[in-house]
This record gives structure tokens, C-alpha cells and sequence, in this order.
């Protein structure tokens, strides 16, 4: 497979994403409880936990495809999802309009468990769709980018290909690509294995170690205790809503807290 390259941040000591005191409910549903975390530029966060503890909602609150109940998220520095403005000499928070988030989105690429492809464009025109309609490239351009990025993820030769004649992993393959392609700073990943058979699993990971190799920020929710091991700078573990431990790939092997130690009994 050809070699990922990514389009990483110079280094900087500003957080590429900084979490405060998140909260998420739904009604009477208290989701995220509080959740403190640092992700620094060019690194991998890899976080673990139960199904239910909140893993994935964290990523969707970061891409603001959900709405914060408390606390705040910043991107690059900048407050995602509000800014300040001076009310009668206050400073007050006002929520940003479709526009603005949409602006800010454009920071960060999101894989998520299920492909979400359209049936009835190939896997060329599945990642020239945002280029074209969203960044406002002209045909030519996007054309060319789609096909660098498919080349890059090893699907070079199914340029053509609607996704019912892919697998699920070059299905996912075609999803990190069209990811790529809007050039983000940091990808977000929703366990983007967890709907693939067990031999395609690896083809996803090569991918996603390439980009990892490449120096692009990562946040990757998955099960992959092997991949986590290897990749991540650091390793999250949340049960519950809330951040149990934390800290480098030693963890896996040394865990501190029974909850963590008894959860790794069940997937190791």
C-alpha cells in the first residue's frame, strides 16, 4: 500500500483539541459527566471504554454534530460552537450560526463506524463530493485530489467502483479518503472497524498508521487494544461518562484502577 501522507500543524503548544468540564444529556440521560482532556498537535489519543460511556458522543460534541450541555471544547484554541461577544460591556457567549460552524468544522475529518457512502456514486465521486460542493473546488482540481487521495489508500485501481462492489474495508478506505481530502488538521475516528469483518480489519489500521507515521492529529475511539498499544501517544479510558484513567501505552499493560483492569480481562 502507498505510503499516507498527511497535512499535519506545524508543532504548537496550543492545544489542537482541549476539553473542559464537558458535559452531554439527553433529557434525563447524563451522558458525559464532566470529561477533562488534551490532545496536543501531531499526536494519537486512543480512548477506550464500554459501550455507553460516552466515547463517541465526546467525538460527535468535538465535530459539533452534537450540542454541549456544559463545559467547552476548544479546537486550535478557538471556543467551538460559541464566541464571545460584548454585550452593554459584558462579555456574554453567543451561540455561532450554520455558517460559522460549518468554518469551523472544516479543522477536522470524522470517520465514523458505518461507511456512509452514496450507493450511487463511485468511490471517485464519493470523494470529490465535499472538494466540489463544499470547499468550491473546480471539477478538474477535485478530480485530481480524489484520485491522489484514493492512490494514498491503496485503491488506486477501484477508482470506478460503485461501494456495493467493495469490501468493507475498502469501503472504510474510500471514507478516509473522502475525509482527507477536505484537508483537516485532526481526524476523528468513531470505532471505524467495528463494522468489518475480522480479515479486513488490518487493511483499515495499515491506513490509519500511515497517517499516524505522518505526524496527523488523531482521536481514534476504538477496540483495538493492539493498535492502541502501538499508535497512541496517549490511551483515554472512560466508563460512565467520565475519564477513569489516562495516560501512555504503558497503561494497556499496568492499568491502576479495577474498573480499567476488569475491562481489559473482557477484550484482551
Amino acid at each position: 500500500m502507498t505510503q499516507v501522507t498527511a497535512n499535519p500543524k506545524p508543532s504548537s503548544n496550543i492545544p489542537a483539541v482541549k476539553a473542559t468540564q464537558v458535559h452531554k444529556a439527553f433529557g434525563s440521560l447524563h451522558v458525559l459527566k464532566g470529561v477533562d482532556l488534551t490532545v496536543m498537535p501531531g499526536t494519537v489519543t486512543v480512548i477506550l471504554g464500554p459501550s455507553g460511556s460516552g466515547k463517541s458522543t465526546f467525538l460527535r460534541l468535538i465535530n459539533q454534530l452534537e450540542t454541549l450541555t456544559g463545559g467547552s471544547i476548544e479546537v486550535d484554541g478557538e471556543l467551538i460552537g460559541y464566541k464571545h461577544v460584548n454585550v452593554r460591556g459584558e462579555d456574554k457567549l453567543q451561540t455561532l450560526n450554520e455558517r460559522e460552524i460549518a468554518k469551523q468544522r472544516e479543522k477536522l475529518g470524522m470517520v465514523f463506524q458505518r461507511f456512509n457512502l452514496f450507493p450511487h456514486k463511485t468511490a471517485l465521486e464519493n470523494v470529490m463530493e465535499a472538494p466540489v460542493h463544499v470547499a468550491h473546488m473546480s471539477h478538474s482540481q477535485a478530480r485530481e485530489l480524489a484520485v491522489q487521495e484514493l492512490e494514498r489508500v491503496g485503491l488506486g485501481e477501484r477508482l470506478d467502483y460503485y461501494p456495493m462492489q467493495l469490501s468493507g474495508g475498502q469501503q472504510q478506505r474510500v471514507a478516509i479518503a473522502r475525509a482527507l481530502a477536505m484537508r483537516p488538521e485532526i481526524m476523528l475516528f468513531d470505532e471505524p472497524t467495528s463494522a468489518l469483518d475480522p480479515e479486513l480489519v488490518g487493511e483499515v489500521l495499515n491506513v490509519m498508521r500511515s497517517l499516524a507515521d505522518a505526524g496527523m492529529t488523531m482521536i481514534v475511539v476504538t477496540h483495538e487494544i493492539g493498535f492502541a498499544k502501538e499508535v497512541a501517544d496517549q490511551i483515554v479510558f472512560m466508563d460512565g461518562g467520565v475519564v477513569v484513567e489516562q495516560g501512555g501505552p504503558e497503561i494497556v499493560d499496568h492499568p491502576s484502577s479495577p474498573r480499567f483492569q476488569d475491562f481489559l480481562n473482557h477484550v484482551l
